[in-house]
């Protein structure tokens, strides 16, 4: 292990025979103090372990998944580690929504780099979850340098646009109930006008539907949308997709689930065979 200075450890718990850990460090591209959780397997004592990286939904901090999705007994028969970190930047002088929305500022940041004041001083998630945050990790942790990517909702929108854009970083994507078309959902165009602008080109660069369209797929996507989500038809939109996906050479998969919502009981009932599918491929 090398030196640990840069990291304070703010909780270790043992789970299943392996760690789940929270830590805090100052994060140079978003300007503030961020925290992550990381849950290391048994397997992580004896070698380097692959890594799942779990991008959550608007609202959500790293706790979220790590208490609810029952990933870690999983994880650690698969021996893969699991990485979940904060949805956006916080603290004292970042940027929120003056009415304190949901959707906007804290909680929700979309996984992006804003160029728009005052939300571009601290809003760089893209840099900090494809750059910043696995360099740590590598450095700090028995890891691997094989990297996997996942979320639900906001943060699967994000898993399927770091994914599809740096196709060389990820062995494969997953996603839950992601916002598939964001520049054409209510939740997507008032992020992206607040963060972006109206640069409709920017917004391009940060939509799935549109990079799958124009830049194709390289990486095997695994994708589970509930049928009784009550966001499907407004926010979520698979549909974007479906074109492409139809595609003989496709190596994306959208199950429809019947009589699933958008609740941590969805992600529960389908994370092994997420964490199956990842496994495949590290």
């Amino acid at each position: 292990m090398e030196n640990m200075s840069t990291l304070t450890q703010i909780s270790s718990n043992k789970a299943f025979n392996g760690l789940h850990q929270q830590y805090k460090h100052k994060s140079t591209s978003l300007d503030c103090e961020m925290r992550f959780a990381i849950f290391l397997p048994p397997q992580s004592e004896m070698k380097p372990v692959p890594v799942l990286y779990w991008l959550s939904g608007l609202t959500c901090t790293d706790e979220n998944f790590m208490q609810k999705a029952g990933a870690l007994n999983i994880a650690a028969k698969l021996g893969i580690a699991i990485v979940a970190m904060d949805t956006s930047p916080r603290g004292d002088g970042v940027a929120d929504a003056e009415d304190e929305a949901y959707d906007l500022g804290l909680g929700a940041g979309f996984y992006l780099n804003a160029t728009q004041a005052p939300w571009d001083q601290h809003y760089k998630m893209f840099d900090y979850v494809s750059t910043e945050l696995p360099q740590l990790i590598e450095a700090h942790f028995s890891v691997s340098d094989k990297r996997a990517i996942s979320g639900h909702s906001m943060g699967g929108h994000g898993a399927l646009v770091l994914g599809l854009t740096l196709s060389d970083r990820y062995t494969s994507i997953s996603a839950f109930s992601p916002i598939c078309n964001p520049s054409s959902s209510p939740w997507g165009r008032k992020a992206f006008a607040a963060y972006l602008g109206d640069n409709l080109d920017l917004w391009q660069q940060y939509d799935a539907s549109y990079l799958m369209r124009t830049k194709g797929v390289l990486t095997p996507v695994l994708i589970d949308q509930g049928q009784d989500d009550i966001f499907l038809e407004k926010e979520l939109r698979p549909e974007s997709l479906q074109d492409f996906i139809n595609q003989k050479s496709s190596p994306v998969t959208l199950r429809m689930q019947s009589g699933y919502d958008h609740s941590y009981y969805f992600i529960a009932s389908f994370i092994e065979e997420h964490l199956l599918f990842h496994a495949r491929y590290f």
